[in-house]
């Protein structure tokens, strides 16, 4: 069995006139990142590796989650290509994960995780929300060729306060 954990980057800030790509996170974010990582932490195994865009407000976001869950630096990396707003690259990525991960969380953008996640897993939504959490399992051996799984948990902000 495969597990994905798709996390979407926590809220940005808009206060600088930054490049998209180095907008950092609001002061919401953080707090956010906190409700739903306490109740992801409850009931769910730690990821083997975590995989993060690059992006400024994505990797923020992930280095929460990667320090409260005590990942190794070695287990934790930093992916260019994972900044993109596409499902179909945002798949090609998480299918090139070695088969040797059985639980990859990765931190991302929209409308590409709520477009893989809608492609993928067994329940609907309009828009995953910043922090929001999406833990989908698949009963297959490998991440290539990704098909229907089922969603497990999702965890939004607003829902766990």
């Amino acid at each position: 069995m495969k597990r994905l954990i798709l996390v979407r980057h926590g809220k940005s800030s808009w206060e600088q006139r930054l490049p998209d790509h180095e907008r950092p996170l609001k002061e919401r974010a953080y707090k956010d990142a906190e409700v739903v990582f306490r109740t992801y932490n409850m009931s769910q195994n730690k990821p083997d590796v975590i995989w993060s865009s690059d992006a400024v407000r994505a990797l923020e976001t992930a280095k929460i989650f990667k320090n409260k869950l005590q990942i190794e630096d070695s287990d934790f990396f930093v992916k260019s290509r994972l900044y993109t707003f596409s499902k179909p690259d945002l798949k090609i990525q998480i299918e090139s994960c070695d088969d040797s991960v059985n639980v990859l969380m990765v931190f991302g953008h929209n409308p590409a995780i709520t477009e893989l996640v809608n492609s993928l897993g067994d329940i609907y939504f309009e828009n995953i929300p910043t922090t929001g959490l999406v833990i989908l399992d698949f009963e297959v051996n490998t991440w290539k060729g990704l098909k229907k799984g089922k969603i497990i948990l999702h965890l939004f902000p607003k829902n766990v306060r």
